[in-house]
């Protein structure tokens, strides 16, 4: 094994310190005629070679030692695995054991920083609520699994100022960076559905490796806000709503306490509408509690797949009397290669329940409704990203249509093309309203068209959930 420049450096250097002690008794021996020039000077050059011969030896030892501990700093795997050659008789041999216990330490220190460091990373990780870290200039340099979910997973890299658009947040991290005063404040997203959060700027005691100076953590508000909102609305809807079938209710029951007290015809058709307005009252009640029960988790879109070819077939089951009783039928065409999509069944029947009803009671008798599924070629903007593209539902009816004036408000609550004509056929009001807030959930997108005369198609797009039986799908702009 050759020695290192560093060590034939050293070599010449210590033969030459060793070997001049030697040299100055050989020069003086020489001054007091004690042995001739020649002697000194062949005596001089046999002990400059024995001598770099034994420090090259103990040279190629240390060469071995530092050889071994940079492939132990340097290789993957504990470092106190890593083994010099070297003989137990050494003098080295004590630095040999010394330095593997020294890199037996430091493996497990290194190994237990670590592991905590991986522990918090977890825990921090999995935290329900956002949490982003940002640099001195204020851009994100990490995000948790819920902050990428929240903003993108191109969030870091960027600057707060574009992933948080708020003039009360930027100002709360202002003063983390600047003056080190850890801020609270409010904000709410609009997109893709308004949602409500506290937000706090902290800045950090000490700078991270990453170069982090403060924490932003966002704790959500939307159900606690939507909750308060949900009883003021409920009461302010079924106060107005109800109000005349329990006056209508309360004047048939005074007249049959009175005028028509021994009229049994009077009874008998009094009690009629009676219980049309109490099944009315029931329908309305079930409504807005069914609404306020989306409404309280739309901020919370669904993770799990949903079998939409079960769906649609279960809930054509269901309305086939129906529309029998008006000689329509419900022709149903679905693509063989539907997808799942990522939702609620139970509010996805929902969803196609309330549009096929409203085609089955504002569509001609006699004619048919047409419910078509399958991919979607052309996705609205709002679905460009969706990792696995889409799904279209299309309801289609031959009814009298709607005008293109009402066809913004149609998901409004209460609002009604024709008030007499919906009462009249038992609807709320709330049936597309309930649609809208459903699709909003499932981060879908609710298109109507409609022509007059001819007829109206209501379309569902949603999401795909990736299907392992068919390739992964590319999703295209419209």
């Amino acid at each position: 094994m050759k020695l290192s420049p560093k060590s034939r450096h050293s070599l010449l250097l210590a033969t030459a310190l060793l070997a001049a002690p030697a040299a100055l008794m050989l020069v003086a021996l020489v001054a007091l005629d004690q042995i001739g020039l020649l002697s000194a000077v062949l005596g001089l050059l046999a002990m400059l070679p024995l001598t770099a011969a034994i420090l090259r030896r103990h040279l190629l030892r240390i060469d071995r030692i530092e050889a071994a501990l940079n492939r132990a700093l340097d290789a993957p795997g504990d470092p106190a695995e890593i083994e010099v050659q070297i003989e137990d008789d050494s003098p080295l041999s004590g630095i040999v054991i010394a330095a593997k216990a020294l890199t037996r330490a430091h493996a497990t220190v290194t190994r237990k920083l670590a592991e905590r460091i991986e522990a918090g990373t977890t825990v921090i990780e999995n935290i329900p609520d956002p949490m982003l870290l940002l640099a001195a200039d204020a851009t994100v340099t990490g995000a948790n699994r819920a902050a990428r979910e929240l903003f993108g997973g191109n969030a870091v890299g960027r600057g707060i100022a574009i992933t948080l658009r708020h003039p009360d947040v930027l100002k709360a991290v202002d003063a983390a960076l600047s003056a080190g005063e850890g801020q609270a404040t409010e904000m709410t997203l609009l997109v893709p559905v308004e949602r409500s959060f506290a937000v706090r700027a902290e800045p950090l005691p000490e700078v991270g490796p990453d170069g982090s100076r403060a924490l932003v953590m966002l704790h959500e508000l939307t159900a606690m806000k939507r909750s308060e909102q949900m009883r003021a609305d409920f009461v302010a809807n079924a106060s107005h709503e109800l109000r005349t079938p329990l006056s209508t209710l309360v004047g048939f029951i005074e007249t049959l306490r009175g005028p028509a007290k021994d009229d049994p015809e009077a009874h008998e058709r009094f009690l009629e509408i009676m219980h049309e307005q109490s099944l009315r009252m029931a329908r309305l009640v079930n409504d807005l509690l069914s609404l306020s029960r989306i409404e309280l988790n739309e901020h919370t879109p669904p993770r799990q797949p949903a079998n939409l070819t079960r769906i649609l077939e279960s809930v054509k089951a269901t309305l086939d009397m129906q529309a029998g009783a008006k000689d329509m039928r419900i022709e149903l065409a679905l693509a063989p290669d539907l997808p799942p999509v990522l939702g609620e069944e139970d509010e996805l029947s929902q969803v196609v329940q309330n549009l096929i009803d409203n085609a089955v009671k504002y569509g001609r008798a006699g004619t048919h409704i047409a419910v078509t599924a399958k991919r979607a070629d052309n996705l609205p903007a709002a679905l460009h990203r969706a990792q696995y593209g889409a799904v279209v539902i299309s309801v289609q009816d031959q009814g009298e249509g709607i005008a293109r004036e009402h066809i913004p408000r149609l998901t409004e609550r209460f609002y009604r093309v024709d008030k007499a004509r919906s009462r009249d056929l038992g609807g709320t009001g709330l049936g597309l309203a309930i649609v809208k807030h459903i699709v909003n959930r499932h981060r879908g997108v609710l298109g109507i068209d409609s022509v007059v005369g001819k007829g109206s198609i209501f379309s569902v797009y949603l999401p795909a959930a990736r299907d392992l039986q068919q390739p992964e799908v590319t999703a295209r702009s419209a």
